[in-house]
């Protein structure tokens, strides 16, 4: 007969891999279209010019230039006001943005559309492989 009670084997102590999750460029910092700025669980930051969002959370440049760290004040749904981090990307020209009420940006759509050349359509027999 053993003098101590036998121990039992723990099923714990295993620990998750880290996800690396952080700011990955700093601001003032030059880059390129598609680099990852940020990865975050959740919206830390936010998306401001020339900055998208993935599906995942991280946000990534969509255009080459500067990064830019700014403070913005957000009401929540709730009413809250907080602070939050927009990043954004200066660049040289002007940042991408879709003007819905401009008339002319579907004038020149439409010109540019009528200038090309409009191939005959073909028609495809019927029956194939035969």
């Amino acid at each position: 007969m053993a003098h101590t009670k036998a121990k039992g084997t723990s099923k714990l102590g295993r620990d998750s891999e880290s996800k690396r999750l952080g700011v990955k460029v700093f601001g003032g910092t030059t880059i390129h279209a598609g680099a990852i700025l940020v990865r975050q669980r959740g919206t830390k930051f936010r998306p401001g010019e020339n900055v998208k969002r993935g599906s995942d959370d991280s946000l990534y440049a969509v255009r080459d230039g500067i990064v830019e760290f700014k403070n913005k004040k957000i009401t929540k749904f709730t009413g809250n006001k907080v602070i939050r981090q927009v990043i954004s990307i200066k660049t040289a020209d002007k940042p991408r943005r879709a003007n819905l009420n401009s008339k002319s940006d579907d004038v020149n759509a439409q010109k540019k559309l009528s200038d090309l050349p409009v191939k005959p359509s073909v028609k495809k027999s019927a029956t194939r492989g035969k």
